[in-house]
């Protein structure tokens, strides 16, 4: 399951497969035509609590993705949904973080390629 991240300020490109918005909030400034996207998953983007206590500090970015990871298990339907989604095609995470390295997407492909190597 190749799955890339990309942000919403980044022009959309036709190698980018299955484009996926994983955030709870729409970005701003950034209009549905422009950020053509195939699905927007709010459900499976940290919790407001969670995502307001991480505040993108990535002094706490292990314990972050901890959190997520636990809360995306509780998702197991939406993941498996997700993961079935994708299949064998390619698939863009699509975040608004400025951060590209400290975010939900990062911590979303990981959380995904963890469940595909234990299958």
């Amino acid at each position: 399951m190749p799955v890339s991240l990309k942000s919403v300020y980044l022009a959309p490109e036709q190698g980018d497969g299955l484009r996926i918005l994983v955030d709870r909030l729409w970005p701003r400034g950034i209009s549905r035509d422009r950020l053509k996207i195939d699905a927007w998953l709010q459900e499976l983007a940290p919790s407001n609590e969670l995502r307001q206590w991480f505040g993108h500090d990535p002094e706490k970015w292990e314990e972050f993705r901890r959190r997520y990871f636990i809360e995306l298990t509780a998702q197991e339907a939406a993941v498996t949904e997700l993961i079935e989604k994708i299949g064998d095609t390619r698939a863009t995470l699509v975040f608004a973080a400025r951060d590209h390295q400290h975010n939900n997407a990062v911590a979303l492909r990981d959380y995904l390629e963890m469940r595909l190597v234990s299958r």
